[in-house]
């Protein structure tokens, strides 16, 4: 098969992507069109609210494919450590949800179960779906049993064609199930092969971006919600969550919300790689992290409609009460701590949040419970060694000492113990800010109206004052 060559229509750059509209509504079964209101509003609980039936039968679906319902344990050894260095009568209890006993190994069997459930019921003859990480994993296997084709499309190499271990490995996951992996070096082509693709196969577009994505996440808030309120007698006080692209943090709280865990707090988590930029072939293999790092996390907080769908599902300013950071060395070391105290050897990126849960927990009175809302399998590749070698390859330093003398793309320090951990905190009333900044300039506002005031206060999870004082200072005035 060549996208570039073959199929109706021309297929150069600028003809596929000018076709992308027609292309996504037939690849999507959604017109998201309908759910618009005016230059820069939508409808979102409509768009939410588009799959057509709730979280009992997202469940059900799940369910049927062998996801979800996984094991909440309760990391005791871990908790001990961090009672070791918190301050008296602090050290909160510490909960994992082990998303890794799903099919393919992470939560994101749940986004990919409904997806491909969407495709069967539709009469798809296949799923195509543009990622790097375990999506792609967990789209092959759900294709797998519903007995549908599948192509992942990979961003893997740089210009040197040297791929990191961690994507290498995902693409040999995904070739395991049966499915297609079409491989890309960095750059700006992966939506346009992506496109071409959708276009000559006429297969559904599984994105981690729609409403069925995210209603496939909202069942893992849910169970949390549920199983932590069984098992300690309360509702979980803070759930740390694992932020890139947003929907892990949209959809757990969503589900939280239904569980009726309404004084909990959402924490999203990502690696700190500031100074790194995600689309740079100089900088695509000087980073340990293909996922859950600020490289995502920031943009796509700070404006999600940067994704292969018009309208992202996945909002994440919607649902954040705290933003924090986390270096490389220390994801690493709680990787290790996972497995030699808990025995649990789960793969780094999934890990992220239980590194800021050793520096949030320790400020939480003991009785307090902190969950850590997912973790992933772990292989080859994705092997803490594996990686640290080839960062080494790369030219990065890799030692022991202080974290926050760690420069991303430069060095990876791996704290001596625990209480060099810390959660960074990153400004949510900056991100804000940034948000209404790219609303500006992606419309080029002169004014907004008292609707789409509106509007951007909820889409930002801020106050209209703050909005319209802070679209001011950029010369954008409330017009009514």
């Amino acid at each position: 098969m060549s996208p570039l060559f073959s199929g109706p229509g021309a297929r150069g750059y600028r003809e596929v992507m000018a076709r992308s509209g027609e292309i996504l509504r037939r690849a999507l079964g959604l017109d998201y069109s309908s759910f618009r209101r005016g230059r820069l509003a939508f409808d979102y609980e409509a768009l939410m609210a588009s799959p057509g039936y709730g979280l009992e039968r997202a469940a059900e679906i799940q369910a049927a494919c062998h996801v979800g319902r996984t094991p909440l344990l309760e990391l005791e050894r871990m908790t001990q450590l961090v009672r070791s260095y918190a301050p008296p009568g602090c050290g909160a209890r510490i909960f994992l949800k082990d998303e890794a006993a799903n099919p393919s190994g992470s939560f994101k069997d749940r986004r990919a179960a409904l997806s491909v459930h969407e495709a069967k019921e539709r009469g798809y003859a296949g799923v195509i779906a543009a990622t790097s990480g375990n999506y792609g994993a967990a789209v092959a296997s759900q294709a797998a049993m519903q007995g549908l084709k599948c192509i992942i499309v990979q961003e893997v190499y740089d210009s040197r064609g040297e791929g990191q271990p961690e994507i290498v490995e995902k693409g040999r996951r995904c070739e395991a199930f049966g499915a297609e992996v079409v491989q890309l070096t960095v750059g700006p082509e992966l939506f346009y092969v992506l496109l071409a693709l959708l276009e000559e196969t006429g297969y559904f577009s599984a994105s981690l971006y729609t409403p069925y994505a995210i209603l496939g996440i909202e069942t893992l808030g849910y169970e949390v919600g549920v199983e932590v309120r069984a098992r300690t007698g309360r509702d979980p006080d803070c759930v740390l969550v694992t932020h890139a692209g947003g929907g892990n943090v949209t959809g757990t709280a969503r589900g939280l919300r239904r569980a009726g865990c309404r004084s909990t707090r959402v924490v999203g988590v990502s690696v700190d790689l500031s100074g790194l930029h995600m689309a740079s072939d100089a900088d695509f293999n000087r980073k340990s992290f293909t996922t859950g790092h600020t490289g995502f996390g920031v943009p796509f907080a700070t404006w999600p409609d940067r994704s292969d769908v018009p309208i992202n599902a996945a909002r994440p300013l919607r649902y954040l009460d705290e933003y924090r950071v986390v270096t490389q060395g220390e994801v690493f070391y709680a990787t290790e701590a996972l497995a030699q105290l808990e025995g649990l050897e789960r793969g780094p990126a999934g890990n992220t949040s239980l590194a800021a849960a050793l520096d949030v927990a320790r400020s939480l009175p003991r009785d307090a419970v902190v969950v850590v809302q997912e973790t992933e399998y772990t292989g080859a590749g994705k092997h803490p060694y594996a990686q640290l070698t080839f960062a080494r390859e790369n030219g990065v330093d890799v030692r022991r000492g202080d974290p926050e003398e760690q420069v991303p793309g430069r060095s990876i320090v791996i704290p001596w113990e625990p209480s060099q951990i810390r959660a960074r905190p990153l400004s949510l009333a900056r991100l804000r800010a940034s948000y209404l900044r790219n609303a500006v300039q992606r419309y080029g506002l002169k004014g907004v109206s008292r609707e789409e005031l509106e509007f951007l206060a909820e889409d930002c999870r801020a106050d209209e004052g703050f909005v319209a004082e802070t679209l001011k200072g950029m010369g954008v005035g409330v017009e009514g």
